[in-house]
């Protein structure tokens, strides 16, 4: 788990998400509001669902962000933590404490690096690798997995 993370504005730009992620080395940027998560922005948004599609670097992270933010909680084993990134076909996973602030993020590379387990890896890189199995778009809502 990686506690190098950082939260940004609904308002923040493309490009500034871009300059962040580039300067802290991060692919992954929670967007927070009101001490509320509202969703998640990669760097494979910003290109895929903004620049290729001619959005400017000035629009909002809004625009392009995933607003389903699926997570688990700090004491939960890295099995479960990997069975959810499966499930939900993701490569990263929010991670909070008891008191449900934002205390880190998992990634399947945080698996692969730390747990030297190929089955669990691959079992979540092959999920991920496959279609959505429905083609609706998923509930706005946080996704609580205990």
């Amino acid at each position: 788990m990686s506690t190098s993370f950082k939260i940004i504005a609904p308002d923040t730009t493309l490009r500034q998400a871009a300059e962040i992620m580039r300067d802290h080395d991060l692919g992954y940027l929670p967007i927070g509001e009101n001490d509320r998560l509202k969703g998640a922005v990669t760097d494979r948004d910003i290109v895929v669902r903004g620049i290729a599609t001619g959005m400017s670097g000035d629009e909002s992270v809004m625009r392009v962000m995933t607003d389903h933010i699926t997570y688990c909680f700090e004491d939960d084993t890295v099995r479960e933590a990997a069975e959810v990134m499966k499930a939900e076909q993701i490569r990263r996973l929010v991670v909070l404490n008891e008191h449900k602030r934002v205390c880190g993020i998992i990634s399947l590379g945080d698996i692969a690096r730390e747990h030297h387990d190929r089955h669990l890896t691959g079992d979540i890189e092959t999920a991920v690798a496959q279609p959505h199995s429905s083609g609706t778009t998923m509930d706005p809502s946080l996704t609580f997995i205990r």
